[in-house]
């Protein structure tokens, strides 16, 4: 008994702030996002590609009230996203490059669309998803989101911008935990407008790539491609992947796709996958949930696909061979994030 409690004395102590600070905090996270998405939909960081600015001039890049935009400012500076110097000037930190429009692995649309009502109202009305186990978007917007985005071009055009620099920052390690050495040719299935499928050829120079997605975002992805300088090694297919995807590929990628659907929706997807994969292989990139309490980002994502979602979730290992075994495939590797390895995926057979 006495060594146990030599042992429990011992044990080293968790630094952090009080527990009323620490819930302060958490309870003020939604003004922070609020506030970056606010600096991030005026264009801020733009204004000070530069270098360092005054407030004023700052305001007048961007069209805002002066005194109330330095407001703004001086709290986002708090969170490092600016920072402060003397008067009223502002100069960007490597956070705040970020939100720059021209930089690569910008985040700027991201943190536009975590701020904008059609987004954060769902977000909002959690309590009664997690009370009904239903959708807040669908309830609030008397539809699901892609039937919302269809409708409302702006929203769309910054979703898409959003998905397109999430596949960029966050999925982009994938590039370099994954071996694509081993196959000639990549379907990047609802891949959008190409923006990973993109990291994924600039790094093998041997693939070859198809993105297929819906008519209206592969019209959009050829900019992409050819801004990537990949266009004579990419072929861009429209189609809808509940009914057929394109056979040409022996690798297939689903890059968080499945997480938007319910278990039977996802079943489907990848049915239409087997069907076209033939002998190759099948590549899920998006968050894999722990089995136990280890913490991951992806719970979080999951509470996303909840509010926004008719039934979509982040899955366990367990979840994901469960799937794929209805839809007559196997799990071949799985893999979640970690420091060493910056990407989640399951890779996936024919049975």
């Amino acid at each position: 008994m006495d060594a146990v409690k030599e042992t429990q004395s011992q044990a080293p102590v968790e630094a952090g702030p009080p527990p009323s600070v620490a819930l302060l905090q958490l309870t003020t996270g939604t003004m922070v996002t609020q506030a970056v998405s606010v600096v991030a939909r005026l264009g801020v960081a733009d204004a000070l590609a530069g270098g360092p600015k005054s407030c004023e001039d700052i305001a007048a890049s961007v069209d805002a009230d002066a005194p109330t935009l330095y407001r703004l400012l001086r709290a986002v500076a708090d969170r490092g996203v600016v920072i402060h110097l003397d008067d009223d000037r502002f100069e960007l930190t490597p956070v705040g490059e970020l939100l720059r429009t021209d930089v690569h692995g910008s985040l700027r649309a991201w943190a536009t669309m975590a701020g904008l009502p059609f987004h954060r109202d769902a977000w909002t009305d959690l309590y009664a998803s997690v009370r009904t186990g239903e959708p807040a978007f669908a309830r609030l917007h008397g539809t699901d989101l892609f039937g919302y985005l269809a409708g409302h071009p702006d929203d769309a055009a910054v979703f898409d911008a959003a998905m397109t620099s999430v596949s960029l920052s966050m999925l982009a390690g994938i590039v370099h935990a994954y071996d694509f050495g081993r196959f000639s040719t990549v379907v990047d299935v609802g891949g959008g407008r190409g923006g990973l499928l993109c990291a994924i050829l600039l790094a093998n120079s041997h693939l070859r790539g198809v993105l297929f997605d819906t008519p209206s975002v592969s019209a959009q992805a050829r900019q992409t491609v050819e801004r990537a300088g990949v266009a004579d090694r990419c072929d861009i297919a429209a189609g809808d992947f509940f009914s057929a995807v394109p056979s040409a590929g022996d690798l297939y990628i689903l890059s968080n796709i499945l997480h938007d659907w319910d278990d039977p929706t996802a079943v489907r997807i990848l049915k239409s996958c087997r069907v076209a994969m033939g002998g190759g292989r099948l590549l899920i990139v998006e968050g894999v949930l722990p089995d136990g309490a280890a913490i991951s980002v992806a719970k979080l994502v999951d509470l996303e696909m909840l509010v926004l979602t008719p039934g979509g979730r982040q899955r366990t290992r367990a979840d994901f061979e469960r799937l794929l075994g209805d839809a007559g495939l196997r799990a071949t590797k799985v893999v979640a994030a970690t420091m060493d390895v910056p990407a989640s995926y399951v890779e996936a057979e024919a049975i």
